[in-house]
């Protein structure tokens, strides 16, 4: 199976613990994880400068109580390519395990799923690293292993391939479609804010007076 030794272990543990050893300390969130080390678990920043300073880890985030790694970090050790991604604070980002479905799902979906049916904002298989994993124990037709089919050694090409590109111009930064306003307004969380549009201007130019007229003398 084409699935890296580390990457059932990584979606298995939970993340945002505090460190024992440091407890006290300001860093002490166990939000990392090493790809070389074996069973190892979650562990904090000042862990990792002191066990895994030379090793390849990479640091969880969360959305919403949810799991997430950024594309830049988890492209470089797996092929992301098929599952759907973010932009959360200006970052991309994907999501490590399936999300429970909203209460107020996107009706008429054109993109969903496989394995859990959750609607996706563009063309992609797949809504995490979870569910990419699930299918291809299923069905067998997707990899996590780089190949040179899909762009081996080629940095450009994971990116392009394995990101959610929807303009040509920018990148997928702005959304277009009306189903994606949708879930945007859904999980308004996930996306950067935009800015109020100024308040209208009206002119302080004052209005020039006619020209006095007299009233006309009596007789």
């Amino acid at each position: 199976m084409l699935v890296p030794s580390w990457l059932e272990s990584l979606l298995s543990t939970t993340f945002f613990s505090i460190c024992s050893t440091h407890r006290d300390s300001l860093r002490s969130e166990c939000n990392m994880y090493c790809l070389d080390c074996r069973n190892v678990g979650a562990f904090c920043f000042y862990c990792r400068s002191s066990r895994h300073k030379d090793h390849q880890v990479i640091q969880i985030r969360r959305s919403s109580y949810h799991d997430v790694v950024r594309v830049n970090e988890i492209q470089k050790v797996l092929d992301i390519i098929g599952v759907q991604t973010y932009v959360i604070n200006s970052a991309r980002v994907l999501f490590l395990n399936e999300r429970p479905q909203p209460k107020t799902a996107v009706k008429g979906s054109s993109h969903i799923c496989e394995v859990c049916g959750r609607s996706l904002l563009d063309p992609f298989r797949f809504c995490s690293l979870g569910c990419k994993l699930v299918g291809l124990k299923q069905n067998g037709d997707a990899s996590f292993i780089f190949s040179a089919k899909n762009g081996e050694g080629n940095e450009e090409g994971r990116t392009r391939e394995g990101t959610a590109i929807r303009l040509p111009s920018k990148e997928g930064d702005q959304f277009g479609s009306e189903a994606t306003m949708q879930h945007q307004q859904q999980e308004q969380d996930m996306y950067q804010s935009t800015s109020p549009p100024p308040p209208p201007q009206y002119s302080r130019s004052r209005r020039r007076k006619g020209i006095p007229h007299r009233a006309p003398l009596g007789s």
